[in-house]
């Protein structure tokens, strides 16, 4: 059992660094760009089971949501949307990469 958690954590982790980066790179396609700094700010983390996808410029908030005099052009939540439904086949993938290796 322990040979398959630490190969399911393994693949898991793998996978999501993946999907991360289709959503990062998706994002920064669909970003509005006036000097290209809030496209350069852009990340993907992964620690553990965790994906953190976002923006580090300090506006990135208000581009995406608006404000009452600008309206919001989304960049992160459609580029999220577009790859949520492939997490659990990555997931999947993931448990049965692990399973195999394990002999399970």
């Amino acid at each position: 059992m322990s040979k398959l958690d630490s190969g399911l954590q393994r693949h898991v982790h793998r996978y999501l660094a993946s999907l991360a980066a289709d959503v990062k790179a998706e994002a920064r396609r669909l970003v509005p760009v006036r000097t290209g700094y809030l496209r350069s700010t852009i990340y993907a983390r992964i620690q553990e089971w965790v994906a953190e996808i976002g923006a580090e410029a300090t506006y990135s908030f208000f581009v995406e949501f608006g404000t009452r005099y600008m309206q919001a052009q989304p960049y992160l939540w459609p580029a999220i949307q577009q790859y949520l439904p492939q997490l659990e086949n990555i997931i999947c993938q993931a448990i049965d990469a692990a399973r195999a290796e394990a002999g399970l």
